[in-house]
């Protein structure tokens, strides 16, 4: 759980531009009807994967874990994780440092059904 604590946290929706201005891509997950259940975002940057998940204004999570990570949506390891309210989640998220760079990780997301998507890691 991350301790930012700060007053100066950040408005929802303009937490979730920055994310898009910053690389993120979403994907809407839906039950079996259409509806959607959340709205996930995802970031590939250096040797780690970043993750943002809001259910709903007083329900997110953020997750920081190595590009290595198969499954990043139930990693195995989590680097960084901070839960709670959006505005203080996409705070404690937008504050996080970019990693260095160091060996890029590549790939795509690919539809595997409508409102579903996964990542596939370019070998």
């Amino acid at each position: 759980m991350s301790d930012h604590s700060g007053d100066d946290l950040c408005d929802v929706d303009a937490g979730l531009h920055a994310l898009i201005a910053r690389g993120y891509q979403f994907v809407h997950p839906s039950d079996a009807t259409g509806e959607v259940l959340a709205v996930v975002g995802v970031r590939v940057h250096g040797d780690v994967v970043d993750v943002f998940r809001l259910n709903a204004e007083d329900d997110a999570l953020a997750m920081r874990m190595p590009a290595s990570e198969e499954n990043v949506f139930a990693p195995g390891t989590c680097l960084w994780r901070c839960a709670g309210p959006a505005d203080r989640v996409l705070t404690a998220l937008l504050s996080l440092p970019d990693c260095a760079v160091n060996s890029p990780a590549s790939g795509c997301w690919v539809p595997v059904r409508p409102g579903h998507a996964k990542w596939l890691a370019a070998s």
